[in-house]
């Protein structure tokens, strides 16, 4: 896209102050021009319903509802948690695996105690992020990656959110709230993810 002065303000459809602190630092690293924020308002807008079955559906819905309420470029994001060995759970319900409004502490304790009898191969699990790029009513992008790793059988770490402390990535011998926020931009799928998209803002 050509760098006009509105590409270089980016709206975020979120209320997930980390995952802004995360998507901020990686701008800076590579377009110090983009300022990022959350949309205006946001948290007064009805909520949007991630039903869909895929975290593509449910990116790029989330994307084009808040869109239309925002001026400018705005981006939507669904991640999540996919261990193969409970079917692909979490999945697209990772942030409401424990029931709506549970805290992350709850969420990886049901998780691990899904995982209490896996062993070896089981304990394989990936992070998936999809990222969807919308003007006003209008779908600009989508974009989408994946890390791997495995499910620990307690905690390690105390920075990051939501699963990482319990996702162990191989590559460096950490899990993901044991890295630095380097490292961590460096390796995650929501850092290969926005990477990806700043590319297609150019």
């Amino acid at each position: 896209m050509d760098p006009t002065n509105e590409s270089k303000t980016l709206l975020f459809a979120s209320g997930n102050e980390g995952k802004l602190r995360e998507y901020r630092e990686l701008a800076q690293a590579v377009r110090r021009d983009l300022q990022l924020g959350l949309l205006p308002g946001f948290a007064q807008i009805p909520e949007f319903e991630e039903t869909a079955p895929t975290f593509a559906e449910n990116a790029a819905g989330k994307a084009l509802y808040y869109g239309r309420r925002a001026k400018g470029l705005l981006f939507a994001d669904d991640s999540g948690l996919v261990v193969p060995a409970l079917g692909g759970a979490p999945g697209v319900h990772s942030a409401r695996y424990a029931g709506p409004g549970a805290s992350s502490e709850q969420k990886i304790a049901k998780l691990l105690n899904e995982m209490r009898d896996k062993r070896g191969a089981e304990r394989s699990a990936y992070f998936v992020c999809v990222i969807a790029l919308v003007h006003g009513g209008q779908s600009l992008a989508v974009v989408s990656a994946k890390v791997d790793g495995e499910i620990l059988d307690t905690p390690r770490g105390t920075g990051g959110f939501g699963y990482d402390p319990v996702f162990y990535f191989p590559g460096l011998g950490k899990s993901f709230a044991e890295m630095d926020e380097t490292e961590k931009n460096t390796h995650s799928h929501r850092g290969k993810a926005f990477r990806r998209l700043l590319e297609f803002l150019g």
